[in-house]
């Protein structure tokens, strides 16, 4: 028994160890990767062949650290394979959803919970949307200014025009340069004349298209008041009043009965006194 134990080794006397071998694999250029064990972070599917992995399955997996950073925070790749058809399987971190993203060879299941939860707005989300707010109302505010000083210019531009509309009739009225003076006599006939057309603009609106005359409502009230005054002077003039009547005049008189038995066809006899 005791010879099939060999505790020693022979080495010659020649035997030199620095010139042994020793076997080395080939250096990687790539990302540092190690052998992890894990579980799978979410239920997914296999798109090769549509095998099912349940959340919480153990794989022997490679991990691989990536140069991506989420505010200093390191991002890991992991590589698993199906069970089924040993199809790779690629996944990473997501520290700002606190998660893990699916890259390719599966597809992730749908989860209700998950997408309520993504819906809802981080603080960074809302810290990028005020500041996309408060630019809109920026370059709002610029076009309104920029509105409103159009705006202005053109109003400027309108009087300008006018003003020099204004300087060049009246250097036509006036060639030699001096402006005629508007005495009171010129005003007063403008005046007059301005008042005869308003009177004859009256006069057109107030006509009807027969050509009658619309008389106002006043008018027509006066001319009634006339009319009722004359025609009851005429009969003033006209009739006479009439006698006092008498006491006599007044008496009651009997009125005769009629005699009904003639229209009944009865002969009535006569008196015999």
């Amino acid at each position: 028994m005791s010879e099939r134990k060999v505790l020693t080794k022979y080495y010659p006397p020649d035997f030199d160890p620095s010139k042994l071998e020793r076997r080395r694999g080939p250096k990687s250029s790539g990302p540092k990767q190690q052998t992890v064990r894990l579980m799978a972070p979410f239920s997914m599917k296999c798109t090769s062949c549509g095998e099912f992995i349940y959340k919480g399955r153990k794989f022997n997996a490679r991990k691989e650290t990536t140069d991506e950073k989420y505010y200093a925070i390191t991002i890991y790749r992991f590589y698993i394979r199906c069970t089924r058809c040993s199809a790779e399987i690629t996944f990473k971190t997501d520290p700002k959803h606190m998660d893990y993203t699916c890259e390719r060879g599966a597809k992730r299941n749908f989860e209700p919970w998950r997408e309520a939860k993504l819906a809802e707005e981080t603080e960074e989300e809302m810290l990028d949307r005020m500041e996309r707010e408060e630019a809109e109302t920026d370059a709002m505010k610029e076009l309104e200014k920029k509105t409103l000083d159009a705006k202005t210019e053109m109003q400027i531009a309108d009087a300008l025009d006018e003003v020099r509309m204004r300087n060049a009739q009246r250097e036509r009225a006036a060639p030699d340069g001096n402006l005629p003076e508007i005495t009171a006599v010129q005003r007063d006939l403008e005046a007059e004349k301005l008042e005869e057309e308003l009177a004859e603009q009256a006069r057109l609106a107030f006509q009807s298209g027969t050509g009658e005359k619309i008389k106002r409502l006043e008018q027509d009230l006066e001319d009634a008041a006339g009319s009722a005054v004359g025609v009851e002077g005429e009969r003033k003039d006209t009739l006479a009043m009439p006698p006092p009547a008498l006491p006599s005049q007044f008496s009651r008189q009997p009125k005769k009965k009629k005699d009904f038995s003639a229209a009944l066809g009865i002969k009535k006899k006569p008196a015999l006194v």
